[in-house]
């Protein structure tokens, strides 16, 4: 897989799966991008692994057989920029809230004329995704805007800050929520464009699938090896 595949398949509305790294092993990332995920998304937000790392993970990535993503720490061109310099296929950015904000975002990440990111790095191909973050009540209302601006590629939503924006509880059952979600899915249908919402299971993963998202994250790392782990020693200690 190319990067280019990776990111036609996105735009084209093909669903795609994959994982999430908040550690910085190259390791644990070919582990992760190994198990068949189409890609991985290194958090450079709230994850350990920083901008000095990314060369060994993307590359570990891309050899296991997946895209290299990066959430990054902001929405500002030099965090965008740095990622895509250094082996992301795309970015996630979080905390976009308005459609000004969101065509500042995808002019960082593509060349001029269509942009205004400077040459450098690792050049990452024709056009890198560029993936905006819901996470707020504001980000909800702006959201119709924010998807017609040319150059957003796909919406990705944050549960729990835009669970803290509405004051309810994080869970995809609750109404309060669930409300929210479905202005953003319908939002993302309207547009023609690829949707997702966080998650680090494979049954709340499910629940998001079966309700039209197409940027589908499965499993984390950390809390991977948490779970098992446990239900290891649960099991030798029973």
């Amino acid at each position: 897989m190319t990067a280019n595949d990776f990111c036609d398949r996105v735009r084209s509305g093909e669903t795609v799966f994959g994982g999430w790294l908040a550690g910085p092993s190259p390791v644990s990332a070919g582990v992760l991008a190994g198990i068949g995920v189409d890609y991985v998304v290194i958090d450079l937000q709230h994850g350990s692994a920083t901008e000095h790392d990314l060369p060994g993970l993307t590359a570990a990535i891309r050899l296991a057989g997946a895209a290299p993503v990066g959430r990054v720490r902001f929405a500002h061109p030099a965090d965008i920029g740095r990622a895509l310099d250094l082996g992301c296929l795309g970015v996630i950015v979080p905390n976009v809230e308005s459609a000004e904000q969101a065509a500042a975002v995808a002019g960082a990440c593509r060349y001029p004329p269509a942009g205004y990111r400077s040459a450098g790095g690792v050049l990452a191909g024709k056009d890198p995704l560029c993936i905006v973050m819901v996470e707020s009540t504001r980000a909800v209302a702006e959201l119709t805007g924010t998807l017609q601006v040319p150059g957003v590629d796909g919406i990705y939503v944050g549960p729990r800050d835009l669970s803290f924006s509405l004051g309810c509880q994080l869970d995809p059952h609750d109404p309060v929520l669930r409300k929210a979600l479905e202005q953003v899915w319908a939002a993302g249908t309207a547009a023609g464009k690829p949707f997702g919402v966080h998650a680090t299971d494979g049954a709340t993963a499910r629940i998001y699938l079966d309700n039209g998202c197409r940027l589908v994250t499965v499993a984390s790392d950390l809390l991977s090896i948490g779970r098992a782990a446990k239900a290891e020693l649960a099991a030798v200690r029973a």
